[in-house]
């Protein structure tokens, strides 16, 4: 047994409807075990229909665009920066047809661009797994060739913005890639949280958090290779879907299967998200790269409001002022929506 507690309550609200009626309302508040972050589940919406996702939305106006695209070929090879030598001979890693670079607008030390392939514009859920594999492992190779020249750079992500809605400045897929001395919020948060707990416990809290949600099962999703995917539990985004890898703290690993089973599961996960008839996602893949380190490898995947015109943001004042996120979905459904997208595996 581990000492993970599952929170959850029910508020209720009361009112009298237009129609003079007098109703009740009930809210959800979840805290989660491992961030310890509250989220809300307005249960009277769960049956609402999000505007703008009655069916895919059609391909942004730049969808084709691939002559003003600085990721194109040949355009990537003279619109784009290089890295200093002590990162890369060739100015660029390559790997397979991943291309990846200095990011010309940075947020840190070492931030850079990770490139899939000549594709300037993917629908969400139709990638081949074996671009994502390439550009994971060109991440894991540039991160690892980072940590070489300064071994301070231990705070490290790969993140990605798929279309406006999510974050993204260009259409082009691909990943962001940081890595920096100085941690982000949630490095520095759960790097806190992951040691007291295995001071506490003696075990990783990510493993522990996966083994008590596999044995409630309400919000398993499925596996891929030793990558296991659940619905979180008190979800800070849209349908929100975690990969976690149990063990495993180094985004630096060169095992190719790592990647390979992860870019399964995120495609699983887009192509989840694709039925539900949205178009926009946000992946995050945070590390801390020390030999101390109890931060399991964890991804985590939201979904956006579409790419459309005058369709609502998902963000709201609750989520930006007050700190707390509101869904309109139980993760339990969110689970058992997504498990067909993982019974072939």
């Amino acid at each position: 047994m581990t000492s993970l507690s599952f929170m959850k309550e029910t508020l209720t609200a009361r009112l009298i409807s237009p129609s003079g009626e007098a109703v009740e309302k009930n809210i959800e508040i979840r805290t989660h075990p491992v961030t310890g972050r509250i989220s809300r589940i307005a249960l009277s919406r769960i049956e609402q229909k999000e505007p703008g996702t009655d069916k895919l939305p059609e391909p942004p106006p730049d969808a084709r665009d691939v002559e003003n695209c600085p990721f194109c070929h040949p355009a990537v090879q003279s619109m784009t920066p290089r890295l200093f030598s002590g990162l890369s001979q060739a100015g660029r890693l390559v790997n397979g047809e991943s291309v990846l670079f200095p990011n010309l607008f940075p947020y840190g030390s070492y931030s850079a661009v990770g490139l899939f392939d000549n594709s300037h514009f993917v629908e969400i859920g139709t990638a081949s797994q074996s671009s994502y594999a390439a550009c994971l492992t060109n991440c894991s190779h540039y991160l690892r060739q980072v940590q070489s020249v300064d071994p301070a750079a231990v705070y490290q992500s790969v993140t990605q913005n798929h279309l406006p809605s999510a974050g993204g400045s260009l259409l082009h897929p691909h990943l962001q890639i940081n890595a920096d001395r100085f941690p982000s919020n949630h490095h520095r948060f759960l790097k806190e949280r992951t040691e007291v707990y295995f001071q506490q416990n003696g075990r990783y809290l990510f493993s522990d958090y996966l083994n008590d949600e596999k044995r409630d099962g309400s919000r398993y999703i499925g596996k891929t290779g030793r990558w296991e995917w659940v619905a979180a539990f008190a979800p800070e985004g849209f349908y929100e879907i975690w990969g976690i890898l149990p063990g495993m703290t180094s985004l630096q690993t060169p095992e190719a299967g790592t990647w390979e089973d992860l870019s399964c599961g995120i495609l699983n996960a887009q192509k989840f998200y694709r039925s539900l008839c949205r178009n926009g996602y946000n992946l995050g893949l945070l590390s801390i790269e020390t030999r101390s380190s109890r931060f399991e490898l964890r991804a985590v995947l939201i979904v956006r409001s579409n790419y459309t015109a005058w369709v609502r943001n998902d963000l709201t004042s609750f989520e930006l002022m007050l700190g707390d996120m509101t869904t309109y979905s139980l993760p339990e459904d969110t689970a058992a929506q997504a498990r067909p997208f993982w019974e072939t595996e």
